[in-house]
């Protein structure tokens, strides 16, 4: 599959106002897309209960990836054309529905053996990794902060803003945008235009968002 845009909601997202008018605007959009969810408060249970508990990193990476899941499901059921898809064939069955997939990751990410069970793992880097599967896709970040102009790979892992581990799994090819809350009311056109919103991420070393948030 070729022209695909990966669109990631933070988990955070999960309690903004702002989350279907996200829904609404991706539904426009006329390019494949794949939306992956985040963790949200879901994986945040997780990491708080494995210090009460003590269970390890790799339970506890299962368990978050499964609150990606309850996310997703939620996502979906907020749209008309979302559609939970578990594996790359079923991604493929849904843009040939044209209907918007919404990745359920725990099937494909368990058995990735390129993949960390670790924190250092999150949602943001397991969308770097589902974009690296399809030739030429871009990645869209939706966050609740804007970036600077400028803003590189490095600086924003850096400011915590994807987790240390984004790099890793991100192709050299993939294309990175993080779209923030200014992004919004010009994200259904854009997105209806075949364009991505936000701003780009460059894989280059420079000033990025680190310098220029200072």
């Amino acid at each position: 599959m070729k022209d695909v845009l990966v669109v990631k909601f933070g988990g955070s997202s999960i309690a903004s106002t702002d989350l279907r008018k996200w829904v609404e605007a991706i539904e426009k959009s006329k390019r494949r897309l794949v939306v992956v969810p985040g963790g949200g408060p879901f994986a945040k249970l997780v990491r708080q209960y494995q210090t009460r508990i003590g269970y390890d990193d790799d339970a506890a990476h299962r368990m978050a990836i499964l609150g990606m899941e309850q996310f997703g499901h939620a996502l979906a059921s907020l749209g008309t054309r979302l559609r939970p898809a578990a594996t790359l064939d079923a991604i493929a069955a849904a843009h040939g529905e044209g209907l918007i997939p919404v990745w359920m990751p725990a099937k494909l990410v368990i058995r990735a053996d390129e993949i960390e069970h670790t924190w250092s793992t999150t949602s943001d880097s397991l969308a770097a990794w589902l974009a690296g599967q399809f030739q030429g896709a871009s990645l869209c970040l939706i966050k609740q902060i804007d970036l600077p102009a400028g803003s590189t790979i490095e600086a924003v892992s850096a400011a915590g803003v994807v987790d240390t581990g984004f790099a890793s799994l991100l192709h050299p090819a993939t294309r990175v945008f993080v779209a923030g809350p200014s992004d919004l009311a010009v994200a259904g056109r854009r997105l209806a235009e075949g364009a991505v919103p936000g701003r780009e991420v460059t894989h280059e070393k420079q000033n990025g968002f680190v310098e220029a948030a200072q």
